[in-house]
């Protein structure tokens, strides 16, 4: 009888043990990552070689320039920032594997990046398996924070989603550029060139009169080009990287398409003129996140000097809003208290008033920032105007 009872006990015991919820690797009793030590670990996950390598090394500059300026100061509650940044060589995959590495191995509090929207999406359900929180500083397409009607938990950004520059630059056109036909061409390879296309064609009250496509990699645009030229339409939107549209700039103005171009975020950088050659980019508009030419308080004037002293030149919209990421994590650590992942992840999702040098933010209940964006227009290959566009 006494061994009976034993079995018996023994196997309620193994029941229990095999009813109790298991945690991932790196989990607490309550999700994600603990801080341990004198240190805060913060993951960077970016694209620092291999095709869009230009903005992943914009950022890695304006993560270590703020993450430098905090610990100087006595870093953040008291401990220092640690940043931990790998390469995911500008692949989706490996941005997944470097999200598992951070997560897991390393036991970051939280990561930053990815830089672009599919290297995001890709590494976002590693992040969210592990309850770490990501902020992307550009990673704009809008199914990253929220998939159908589903808010994802640990999934926040320091810069505008994909509908709303969509939407302003289909107002610019009409507004500013008193464009009332269109004629596009997008990347149909990309989900963050066809969210900004459906953006655009959502808000834009004029004609569209000309719609082709081309795939990310594609060099020559003759034969594209040549089918929308001789249609009628006061702008053309280009809806893609700065690699591809540069070509397409070039490409066009040789071939006498002279009407304003107009794009997204993904023109920001200075391979964009490098590759179109700057006695082509004229009349060139593009959203942004950031200008030197709308600095105007204290905060970002400083930015902006410190930046040009450490850098050697002007800080871009990537240098800021990944600046921003470092500043929102540590403003979410010292709001709650505490730098687990469980509490940065909270801080965030309640984050009001952030005073960035991209704009004055609010998280709202979908976790993208409330904030204002600049369109910005290029004459002879140089920032020659900046526009502010509150949401």
């Amino acid at each position: 009888m006494k061994k009976i009872i034993m079995l018996f006990s023994g196997l309620l015991l193994l029941s229990a043990c095999s009813a109790a919820p298991k945690g991932s690797a790196g989990d607490t009793a309550s999700g994600g990552n603990e801080q341990s030590g004198d240190t805060i670990k913060i993951g960077v996950n970016l694209e620092l070689s291999g095709a869009v390598a230009a903005y992943g090394n914009q950022e890695k500059d304006g993560i270590e320039m703020a993450v430098k300026e905090i610990n100087d100061a006595g870093g953040s509650d008291g401990k220092n920032i640690e940043i931990i940044m790998k390469d995911n060589k500008s692949d989706s995959t490996e941005a997944v594997s470097v999200t598992t590495s951070l997560t897991t191995k390393d036991k970051v509090v939280a990561m930053i990046g990815p830089a672009t929207s599919a290297a995001v999406k890709s590494s976002l359900p590693n992040a969210t398996k592990v309850k770490v929180p990501l902020v992307t500083p550009s990673g704009t397409d809008d199914s990253i924070t929220l998939q159908g009607d589903a808010v994802q938990p640990y999934a926040f950004r320091t810069c505008f989603q994909d509908s709303f520059q969509g939407k302003v630059l289909a107002v610019y056109a009409t507004d500013t550029l008193n464009a009332k036909k269109a004629a596009i061409l997008g990347d149909n390879s990309s989900d963050y060139a066809k969210g900004l296309t459906t953006a655009f064609k959502d808000a834009y009250t004029g004609e569209i009169t000309a719609e082709e496509n081309f795939t990310k990699g594609d060099k020559d645009f003759q034969a594209v080009l040549t089918k929308i030229k001789d249609k009628d339409f006061d702008v053309l939107y280009l809806p893609g990287y700065y690699e591809e549209t540069g070509l397409i700039t070039k490409q066009a103005r040789e071939m006498g398409i002279d009407v304003p171009i107009l794009g997204p975020d993904g023109f920001s950088d200075p391979k964009y003129v490098e590759i179109a050659g700057k006695e082509n980019v004229n009349d060139i508009y593009y959203a942004s996140h950031f200008s030197t030419k709308t600095a105007d308080n204290e905060k970002v004037t400083t930015f902006v000097d410190n930046f040009k002293k450490e850098y050697d030149k002007d800080p871009s919209s990537f240098n800021a809003l990944a600046y921003d990421a470092v500043y929102m994590i540590k403003q979410a650590i010292e709001d709650q208290g505490s730098a687990s992942s469980e509490a940065i992840t909270k801080g965030l999702a309640e984050l009001k008033d952030f005073a960035g040098v991209t704009g004055t933010m609010s998280i709202d209940k979908d976790h993208n920032p409330e904030k204002s964006a600049v369109v910005l227009g290029l004459q002879e290959g140089v920032e020659a105007s900046a526009e502010v566009v509150n949401p």
